[in-house]
């Protein structure tokens, strides 16, 4: 059995003026009906026990090593880190946006980067969710104290064990439903699974909530009758999960180079993720993520995934103790308590 995290280590997580509401995580992931999920960054908190707050005195109060989101022109969360230092209070910042493309866009204002470039060099370490945003924050304050550790996910707690019998699951489930991002590349992995729904059989299904335009995207690709269905619903986050545990694999091809969430709604289903390049792709899903694959290429695998089921079985097996050793809620706990000493 894997050493738990030390008892004494808590961590808070402050997003300074955000919507979020105040959480606490006293039972670790917790049952999956919470206010937010132990996701992304209330991740963080919840391996270690901690709480993710929105207001600078709340996290003061905690008496814990702080976590402060880099949001908005910043001007919040340079306050939120000056106020910590000066209680003495050790706090590392992180971007709360870490896709490329959002960096780039947050970062195209001067003042902005200006900001941005005194944060990361004040605080006390930087903490990145993705190598990527962990290479930008070196770039900035040098190698010390800088590291990337993945948001976990609760795959090593049997509450959040989403997973469906394999003779139970059918489909390709589309994990993308942005038309507007270029880098999601959603169009085309609508129309990899079309091609992959010919061959195979399988039907597809894709959230869209861009109505009337999404709709009519949706018609010019040119599913075969009945092979396509598409929600309009937001779900809650356990309704969502328990929808993707329906299929047999999650497809995506995303070049954001995020920290992975399809990926990791895919690990507590227990589901193979093909394609992405996100974080927790490249560390969970090592032998079918995107990032160092065509499209092509991985059209195969999941070609493959659908109909060898020998090859199916095996890569389902595969997926929890992998992940478990790199992305549970123990092991990133234990490196948050190292980092944050």
């Amino acid at each position: 059995m894997q050493a738990k995290a030390p008892a004494h280590f808590r961590l808070t997580v402050l997003n300074p003026g955000g919507r979020d509401e105040a959480q606490e995580f006293p039972d670790g992931a917790g049952e999956s009906a919470l206010p937010h999920p132990p996701t992304n960054f209330h991740a963080y908190a919840a391996c270690s026990r901690g709480s993710f707050q929105r207001e600078t005195k709340s996290a003061l109060e905690q008496k814990t090593p702080v976590l402060v989101l880099l949001r908005g022109d910043f001007g919040a969360s340079e306050r939120a880190v000056d106020a910590l230092q000066a209680a003495g209070i050790f706090v590392a910042v992180s971007l709360k946006e870490t896709g490329l493309h959002q960096i780039a866009d947050q970062l195209q204002n001067s003042a902005w980067l200006a900001r941005f470039v005194r944060l990361v060099k004040k605080a006390n370490a930087c903490l990145a969710p993705t190598p990527e945003a962990a290479d930008l924050f070196r770039v900035v304050r040098g190698p010390e104290g800088v590291a990337f550790i993945p948001t976990p996910y609760p795959i090593d707690d049997p509450r959040w064990d989403f997973s469906r019998p394999t003779e139970r699951r059918a489909g390709i489930f589309i994990g993308t439903r942005e038309w507007n991002v270029p880098s999601r590349n959603h169009l085309a992995a609508l129309m990899v699974a079309r091609r992959l729904s010919e061959s195979t059989g399988e039907s597809v299904t894709v959230f869209d909530y861009d109505g009337r335009r999404g709709a009519r995207l949706l018609s010019e690709i040119g599913f075969g009758t009945g092979k396509l269905r598409v929600l309009n619903k937001k779900l809650a986050y356990p309704d969502y999960l328990r929808e993707m545990a329906r299929h047999k694999i999650v497809l995506q091809l995303d070049t954001s180079f995020v920290p992975g969430q399809v990926a990791g709604d895919a690990l507590l289903c227990r589901i193979p993720c093909v394609g992405g390049n996100g974080a927790i792709d490249r560390v969970a899903f090592p032998e079918t993520c995107g990032g160092s694959r065509s499209i092509t290429e991985l059209e195969q695998v999941a070609q493959r995934l659908l109909t060898d089921a020998d090859f199916y079985r095996t890569r389902v097996a595969a997926i929890v103790p992998a992940a478990t050793n790199v992305l549970g809620f123990d092991v990133i706990a234990r490196l948050l308590a190292d980092f944050f000493r």
